[in-house]
């Protein structure tokens, strides 16, 4: 059997494997030890086994990835957003669909000191779904707006999904970050839209709060915003400025949340203790997904399996825009049965040399990526967003409900990634500014 078709057959192995629920990370491990050894020998898989996991976990970009996780853990358990969904439900009160919109906007509070889909859908799901029932909200409405909401958690800054494309893509993750900004705002902005004309449109679907809120009380609402825009302004402050790095930056939000906690006497021993253990399980499952997506690179380079589909792509001479739009297809088809970054690591090594290949930038490639990989987290069967919101409403909302509720803003969320493909200044902006300077 030659290398390259020894390449194929390991793939068609992981992918078996992933079919039989066998965890992501350790199908890659597996398979690429196994195709290691077939290509060139026992000693030196073992030795890739030694080597690879400790050159990526060496990596001093990633130890920003436990920090922010740690610090979206802390902010949620200390329940330090609750402020921002009330400061908006405020302000909003008589706008249609002003719960969802203000839940809406609380996850975009939330995303930007969490930077993980699930634990912002977690978070406002907790605090918004049930305010909504409340006032008799449509059941999909309520839950799908939180669920999508969520995703926003992975666009706008800080990102798990976009550090670890920067480290694979070896590209600068502040760039990301800042160009995850624009897309986050412009997701943020079609879900309000997606709320408000349903809401016109079909006014039985959200009953809202009639009364009119003093403009004392609305003034009031900010003051418990202050703990976000405070860790927020730390991070991003620092971050763009150039003072600090990511890594440091995560270190910094980290900080500044416990010291808000304490200071507001939301921290407790339980609430730490949890932080600390979830921030652990979450960053190992992280790091064995991506060291077997590094040996899995090894493994193509080896057989040559990479090059060949890379050059099989190109061969067809399609233009630039019909290779982009095949990525996408291919990635809405993987985020309806993986989980985002275990898609992602899946499949970089064979996708980065294509878009090296073309006129696109790695920096607006990896916020169009992580922008699929999100839609991926609300689209069934396996639409992970919709899953927590589940856990968190019970037996009050089925879950087909749940999935009818995203369809609107599912539409909105494809309707986003052609503009963004149709526009790429709109990512690309801010980090031809700041990079410019």
């Amino acid at each position: 059997m030659s290398d390259i078709a020894i390449g194929f057959t390991g793939l068609f192995s992981l992918f078996s494997l992933i079919a039989l629920r066998v965890p992501i990370g350790i199908a890659l491990i597996m398979v690429s030890f196994a195709g290691i050894w077939a290509v060139i020998g026992v000693e030196v898989a073992l030795s890739s086994l030694g080597i690879i996991p400790y050159n990526f976990a060496a990596n001093w970009t990633l130890s920003s990835v436990p920090l922010f996780l740690f610090l979206g853990f802390i902010c949620y358990h200390t329940q330090l957003t609750q402020g921002m969904f009330k400061a908006a439900r405020a302000w909003l009160a008589g706008v249609p669909g002003g719960l969802a919109i203000a839940s809406i906007f609380g996850s975009a509070g939330f995303a930007a000191v969490s930077g993980s889909s699930i634990a912002c859908s977690a978070a406002m799901g907790r605090i918004a779904v049930p305010e909504m029932m409340r006032y008799k909200y449509d059941p999909g409405l309520a839950t799908g707006t939180v669920a999508v909401a969520g995703t926003i958690g992975a666009l706008i800054p800080p990102s798990i999904i976009m550090i670890l494309y920067g480290v694979i893509a070896q590209t600068s993750v502040s760039q990301l970050f800042l160009g995850g900004i624009a897309a986050g705002l412009i997701t943020m902005a079609g879900y309000v839209l997606v709320v408000w004309i349903r809401v016109k449109l079909n006014p039985d679907l959200a009953h809202d709060v009639k009364e009119k809120v003093p403009t004392q009380e609305k003034i009031r609402s900010l003051q418990d915003t202050w703990p976000i825009f405070l860790i927020m302004s730390g991070i991003f402050g620092g971050l763009f400025a150039g003072i600090f790095t990511p890594n440091e930056a995560g270190a910094v939000g980290a900080s500044l949340a416990c010291i808000v906690a304490l200071v507001k006497g939301q921290m407790t021993w339980s609430a730490f203790k949890s932080s600390v253990l979830e921030t652990l399980v979450t960053t190992s499952a992280l790091l064995i997904i991506a060291v077997g997506a590094s040996m899995l690179t090894r493994f193509l380079v080896f057989s040559g399996a990479g090059d060949y589909i890379s050059e099989l792509i190109l061969s067809f001479n399609a233009s630039d825009l019909l290779i982009i739009l095949g990525l996408v297809l291919i990635y809405l088809a993987l985020g309806m049965f993986l989980e985002p970054i275990g898609a992602m690591l899946l499949t970089l090594p064979i996708i980065l040399p294509v878009i090296e290949s073309t006129q696109y930038s790695l920096i607006w490639f990896g916020v169009i990526l992580t922008k699929l990989l999100e839609v991926g987290m609300i689209t069934p069967p396996v639409g992970m967003n919709v899953f927590v919101i589940k856990s968190v409403v019970g037996n009050l909302v089925t879950t087909s409900a749940i999935f009818k509720g995203i369809l609107w803003f599912l539409a909105m969320d494809l309707l986003i990634v052609l503009l963004l493909i149709a526009v790429p200044d709109i990512i690309m902006y801010l980090p031809n500014l700041v990079g410019g300077r």
